[in-house]
């Protein structure tokens, strides 16, 4: 069984050190610092649309140009988790918190997908805190575009938008075949986004609403194929400032102030 996790990255960073991970440079078609890393624009790649797509060119670089048995995808900051408590939570070191290979071909002995536990709102919806956090257009046109051009995913996307948790943050280990449908369906549904929406008049934290959206897509795949999975913790190798994620969750809702930087 080989398995092959990209670990997307913008800067140099600490890599856990495991044969299964593998550290993708984003966006190298438009920059000129080398990591070291395995670089997102060699072979069959989509490295110039990094500005908008951020981790997932890393994916579709490992999609189009790996042949590993089973793919996946996690941050360089946020990884998957052991499920040994004791470690996640005594362990002084972040680092060795992180899943590692044999755990994961154990997992995957048993189970085709594995994902990252879901995050739960409570208060509000999937949809209704896009809405108050970014532009809820966005997901309205991402509707119309199943509704044209993949009806059948269109019950699973209500039910999505509808549920008040969702697997996100656009992680997951899959068997290489259900990563190719999966790509497919993801990044031709994100392609017509950006023809219907495009970028003039956003910024830079504004233009990366095709990667956001994308997060949104995995459940209604899931869903939609009823797909069994297997869950994983999440784990963050930096400390999570829960106060700004907090206060700015409520100017967003109150206050009608869309969030205008990542956390």
């Amino acid at each position: 069984m080989v398995v092959a996790i990209a670990i997307a990255t913008h800067k140099q960073y600490r890599m856990p050190h495991d044969s299964v991970y593998l550290p993708i440079q984003l966006g190298r078609g438009i920059a000129h610092n080398n990591f070291g890393f395995q670089m997102d624009d060699a072979g069959d790649n989509i490295s110039a649309k990094n500005p908008h797509y951020s981790e997932l060119t890393a994916l579709y670089w490992l999609w189009k140009n790996s042949d590993a048995d089973y793919k996946g995808l996690v941050h360089y900051r946020r990884h998957f988790g052991t499920r040994n408590i004791f470690v996640r939570l005594f362990s002084r070191d972040r680092f060795t918190k992180i899943v590692r290979g044999i755990e994961i071909k154990e997992i995957l002995s048993n189970s085709q997908i594995i994902l990252p536990k879901k995050r739960h709102y409570y208060v509000e919806t999937i949809y209704s805190h896009y809405s108050h956090t970014f532009d809820g257009k966005q997901l309205d046109v991402t509707r119309e575009i199943l509704e044209k051009d993949f009806g059948k995913y269109v019950p699973a996307f209500d039910r999505v938008m509808s549920s008040t948790s969702a697997h996100l943050f656009n992680m997951f280990i899959m068997e290489s075949h259900l990563v190719d449908d999966y790509c497919d369906f993801m990044f031709s549904v994100i392609g017509k986004l950006e023809e219907y929406i495009g970028y003039d008049d956003l910024n830079a934290f504004q233009s990366r609403y095709p990667g956001r959206i994308s997060e949104r897509l995995l459940d209604v795949w899931l869903l939609t194929n009823n797909y069994a999975y297997a869950e994983l913790p999440v784990v963050s190798t930096e400390p999570v400032n829960w106060w700004k994620k907090g206060t700015s969750f409520i100017r967003a809702k109150l206050g009608g102030k869309g969030y205008d930087a990542s956390f």
